[in-house]
């Protein structure tokens, strides 16, 4: 079977903040043609799918979604080498692409191997960290678009902090090409280790979150500004901003995804209002909340 088709499905099983109400449809594809079937499906039914990879980036009502979701994961990730290039679905999660680089001695993904997404959704928002982001690594991308399968370059695909052409365009990313290079295969490993013991010390790894709730306001950083505003430790229902990195909203106590987003909103506030610097949410809001 190319897809799963599961009825009611509770997002909260599907996304790492682990809140969210329940949405109508929810397919699960595992190939390129379900994936071709399931989009048909939507079209005969009106519907605009939103479509997800591992869900790290994204907060769902309590209301849930009165449509249909798409899971691009298990089944749509292989990933082949080739030289310097790798050849990867969408599905693939980044720590597992990272240690296939390592593996084949070709650094350029160390800052991935830590990011808890799939590549199809590390391209969709250019996802970054520690100096590295995709643009630095994207040779092309390969998307479903109004039904045709098609290729696009790098240099087309618009890659900037945290936005991709993907974003302004109905397009569906459904594979990769990478460009990396030749290294030292316990240089990377060491490089790898670095980062990803440095996110342990640094960030709440041990709560459900999105990562990064904001972005990085410009010339500013979103943490600081969220500590200098006085707001460590703070909580509404069970969300609270990680004292151990205020950039990180954290469901500490079995938030609702409403605590959250009034945490969210109440931070934005009070940032506005000391610092006069508009937070916008890096996390992607799905569904209808109410103040």
């Amino acid at each position: 079977m190319d897809f799963e088709l599961l009825l009611n499905e509770p997002m909260s099983k599907h996304t790492t903040f682990r809140v969210g109400g329940n949405a109508s449809k929810y397919y699960k594809v595992k190939t390129l043609d379900g994936l071709v079937q399931v989009m048909n499906i939507c079209k005969e039914e009106g519907r605009k799918p939103l479509v997800i990879g591992n869900g790290s980036n994204l907060l769902v009502s309590d209301k849930g979604i009165d449509g249909t979701v798409i899971e691009i994961g298990n089944g749509f990730d292989s990933i082949q080498v080739s030289g310097n290039e790798m050849t990867v679905e969408a599905g693939a999660m980044l720590s597992k692409v990272s240690k296939t680089a390592l593996e084949n001695g070709l650094t350029g993904l160390e800052f991935a191997s830590g990011i808890p997404g799939t590549i199809g959704g590390a391209v969709y928002m250019n996802a970054g960290a520690y100096d590295g982001e995709m643009k630095d690594v994207l040779i092309s991308v390969k998307a479903l678009v109004d039904g045709e399968i098609v290729d696009i370059p790098a240099e087309d695909m618009k890659l900037s902090y945290r936005h991709s052409y993907a974003m302004e365009k109905d397009m569906i990313i459904v594979g990769v090409v990478l460009g990396l290079k030749p290294g030292d295969k316990t240089e990377i490993e060491n490089k790898m280790n670095d980062f990803n013991n440095r996110r342990r010390e640094k960030q709440p790894l041990e709560y459900p979150s999105a990562g990064s709730t904001f972005k990085r306001p410009e010339g500013y950083f979103a943490g600081k500004l969220i500590m200098d505003s006085g707001l460590s430790g703070k909580s509404i229902g069970g969300a609270m901003v990680s004292p151990k990195h205020c950039g990180f909203v954290i469901n500490s106590d079995n938030a609702t995804a409403s605590d959250i987003y009034k945490l969210i909103r109440y931070i934005q506030s009070e940032v506005s209002d000391i610092f006069d610097v508009e937070l916008e949410t890096e996390v992607r809001l799905i569904g209808d909340f109410e103040e």
